[in-house]
């Protein structure tokens, strides 16, 4: 009898996603990144919301501006930065206003940004010395979380600034970069080109880091004619992925002001609408070259306006190099002995891949240090570097100690001084709670009216936020804040354009810390916003005021604060005690015709001008870019015209017969230049200059009428 056959039973296999997904979540690698991204966001929600100078004055307005149409409506609503390439900002614009809860939108954000970790992880695999996985991810590792502790990365997560998000952009291509000096290819060369050129068109100060990234490209091993078309290849598509990530804003820029890049490369282009003499922020720049190579000490410690406006001491770069000098010295001397001894040594293959990789990436850190020094010295800007310095710290670390208790006690002790200068040294973002609410809650009074209005607002914080927030169809200009508008000329045209077009619907809008301070009836925002108005024929109804209500919006601050007179006791304004609140108040009034003022005071502004305009003269380093608009602040008692100047962030003024100037990004008294008499001379002589961070200016004695100052 023939037995039956029994079925046969086929193991079951799992479907191709579900082994895939299985084997990346037992990886060590998915879990690291799991850790990465809690990290951020924990700090993210430990930090608080976010509602930062720049998040009220443009990051908002950018994204909004970037899905509606404001060419027609808006003119400089939020300074020269709201010109600037918005895209970066919708996805920040889109959750802040999607009414969801504020920490939710800040915990989205900070998922996204923790791929910096994820990256620097990455790049810290390919320039790995040794060849023992453990070790190679012991590196990574340690690399990912040196550069977590960076002060001025921790105040990013979770916020608004764009930073980080095209910083690793940055990463990524320089990722690929270094994965071409161990492995060439095309395919990761065109890739790379791709995201540094969107990282610099989305933010141009991200193109330093796109320079300096070709130098990885001369160390790939291939011969040099493929090595050039290499670099020919990357340069190609750098500027093809720049130049289509820019198109669609350039052309509303060029149909609007005559340039693709307005405001930013004015010089070139020559728009009316702007100086046209070159932007430059000098506030983080070294004094001097001894101080250019002090910058790695003095970014250690834990002071004001280094590399960051606030306290945000960071030892990395400091440690970098020191190990870069005793590796050297190492090499040095192994060298040497070798020769003396004619022994050559027998490097492991994998560890002279490694180190190829990482002499590429130390030598792009370098020209991307020098660069990023000269251009701007500020530490949001280095972002993506200071996590590649995280790496070669570590990297250069491991091949300095292979001692492995050393080696431990070395890496303990760098992370314990860096962590102690987190918890002691860091003066993180103004903590606001989360209560649940969306990230803005701006409430417009009942009395205001809802038919659309041309809102002209005043002050330096430009308060383009609250923009989206106003009755459908509303224009807004910042008639005086960073950038003053001039009532003649292209931008008197433009404005005066607008104002035909609302009239007789216009409104004056202003800081209003009335509201939060009794103390403060003279300097309310509003009484300097109807200085403001004067020569746009304009003033504000004080019979017509609404108070919009902006709850976390936080204190603001005021440009004329602690002003004395030689031999003065006491202050022109003397120093008040702001009750601190984070709710803000904007106050708006209507704004109506008040045409003859402002020619009474034309005499006075004609010879604050051939003052200011001698300061400038004197002292072209400090004044720029020079002739800017003179601003009129007056009250019955004292009159003040006023420039300020973008480059160097200086204001310079003449009132009671006195020249003088402060620098209100670090603060201080005003320093007194001379008397204004003494500027009536054509050859006054003025001593100026920089010194420990801080501007000076003074007459020379012999300058003045009577030898006096």
């Amino acid at each position: 009898m023939k037995p039956v056959e029994e079925p046969m039973i086929l193991p079951r296999e799992s479907p191709p996603r579900v082994a895939a997904l299985g084997a990346a979540v037992s990886s060590s690698r998915f879990w690291i990144y799991l850790a990465c991204t809690a990290l951020a966001v924990l700090v993210s929600c430990l930090l608080g919301k976010d509602m930062n100078w720049d998040t009220l004055d443009y990051h908002f307005y950018a994204g909004f501006s970037a899905l509606h149409d404001r060419f027609g409506m808006d003119y400089f609503a939020a300074g020269g930065q709201s010109y600037f390439n918005p895209y970066i900002y919708i996805p920040f614009y889109l959750l802040a206003s999607s009414r969801l809860p504020a920490i939710v939108d800040a915990s989205i954000l900070a998922i996204a940004q923790s791929g910096i970790l994820w990256l620097t992880y990455e790049i810290a695999l390919q320039v790995a010395p040794a060849q023992d996985s453990r070790s190679r991810i012991a590196i990574a590792v340690c690399s990912a979380l040196f550069a977590f502790a960076n002060p001025i990365l921790l105040n990013l997560f979770g916020s608004s600034y764009a930073d980080v998000t095209t910083a690793e952009l940055v990463l990524g291509g320089w990722l690929l970069l270094v994965r071409m000096v161990r492995k060439p290819g095309a395919k990761g060369l065109v890739s790379a080109g791709l995201l540094l050129g969107a990282a610099a068109a989305l933010k141009l100060t991200n193109s330093v880091h796109a320079l300096s990234a070709g130098v990885l490209l001369l160390f790939i091993p291939v011969p040099w004619p493929r090595r050039i078309r290499y670099m020919a290849i990357f340069g190609a598509t750098l500027l093809l992925s720049f130049v289509l990530v820019c198109l669609p804003w350039s052309i509303r820029l060029e149909q609007h002001f005559g340039s693709p890049m307005f405001p930013l490369l004015n010089e070139i282009f020559k728009s009316p609408h702007f100086p046209t003499a070159a932007l430059f922020d000098y506030r983080f720049i070294p004094d001097s070259l001894a101080d250019a190579l002090w910058r790695p000490f003095a970014i250690a410690e834990p002071v004001f306006m280094v590399d960051d406006e606030q306290q945000s001491p960071d030892i990395r770069y400091a440690v970098l190099l020191a190990a870069a000098i005793l590796l050297l010295l190492l090499w040095a001397w192994r060298s040497y002995r070798y020769r003396r001894t004619a022994l050559a040594p027998k490097p492991q293959p994998g560890n002279s891949i490694g180190a190829r990789a990482l002499t590429a990436l130390g030598a792009g850190f370098v020209i991307d240090w020098v660069l990023w020094l000269a251009n701007s010295g500020n530490g949001r800007y280095f972002t993506a570097m200071a996590c590649v310095a995280g790496v070669l710290a570590i990297a250069m670390i491991w091949r300095l100690f292979s001692a492995p208790k050393i080696l431990a006690y070395a890496v303990a002790l760098l992370f314990g001084v860096q962590i102690l200068q987190i918890c002691e040294g860091t003066v993180y973002r103004g903590h606001i709670p989360w209560a649940g609410h969306p990230w803005f809650d701006v409430r417009l009074p009942a009395n205001l009216p809802r038919t659309p209005a041309l809102y002209l607002s005043y002050g330096v914080q430009s308060n383009a936020f609250v923009v989206p927030f106003l009755p459908p169809g509303s224009g807004f200009v910042n008639i005086a804040g960073d950038y003053p508008l001039a009532a003649d000329g292209a931008t008197g045209a433009a404005v005066a354009a607008l104002i035909h077009r609302y009239s007789p619907h216009l409104r004056v809008l202003a800081q209003d810390d009335r509201a939060r301070d009794k103390r403060l009836p003279v300097i309310s925002g509003m009484t300097a916003a109807a200085d403001a108005l004067l020569p746009f024929g304009l003033k504000p109804a004080t019979n017509d005021c609404s108070t919009i209500v902006v709850p976390d919006a936080g204190g603001q601050d005021l440009m004329f604060v602690h002003t004395e007179i030689p031999g003065k006791s006491h202050p022109i304004i003397p120093d008040r005690e702001v009750l601190q609140s984070s709710t803000g108040y904007l106050a708006t009034c209507s704004a109506v015709a008040y045409p003859a003022a402002y020619t009474e005071l034309t005499r006075g502004r004609q010879t604050a001008n051939l003052a200011l305009d001698r300061l400038e003269d004197a002292c072209p380093a400090l004044f720029q870019p020079a002739r800017p608009l003179t601003q009129y602040y007056g009250d019955a008692h004292e009159t003040i015209w006023a420039r300020r100047y973008l480059n160097t962030n200086l204001t310079a003024w003449v009132s009671r017969g006195w020249v003088q100037f402060v620098d209100p990004i670090r603060g201080g008294r005003a320093t007194y230049v001379g008397r204004e008499a003494a500027f009536e001379q054509k050859g006054v002589r003025i001593l100026c200059g920089r010194r420990n961070e801080r501007y000076f200016a003074k007459v020379v004695p012999s300058a003045a009428p009577g030898g006096g100052l």
